[in-house]
Order: C-alpha cells, then sequence, then structure tokens
C-alpha cells in the first residue's frame, strides 16, 4: 500500500492523492490545528491570572 499517490498514477491502493483538494484541505486541517492549540494556550493563561 502506498501512502502518497501522484495525479498521474493507475492505482486503487493509497491513502491520500497528490493532488489540490488534498493540499488545500491538508492546509486548512493544519490552521485549525493551530487556531485550537493557541485558544487554549490563551484559555490556560487566562483562568491561571484569575
Amino acid at each position: 500500500m502506498k501512502f502518497v499517490k501522484e495525479e498521474d498514477e493507475e492505482r486503487r491502493d493509497y491513502i491520500l492523492q497528490k493532488d489540490e483538494t488534498t493540499k488545500k484541505t491538508s492546509v486548512f486541517v493544519i490552521i485549525m490545528l493551530i487556531v485550537l492549540v493557541i485558544g487554549v494556550i490563551a484559555s490556560g493563561i487566562y483562568f491561571l491570572k484569575s
């Protein structure tokens, strides 16, 4: 089983495909994870001060 499939490859056993949709979705997920981590840190700081 291959982890990443190139766009022009003809195969069915892969997890991710190297295309524009996968890239956009990966960027979105990474940004949301960063926002969540910042939110957890900010709320932790806020509740420690009060």
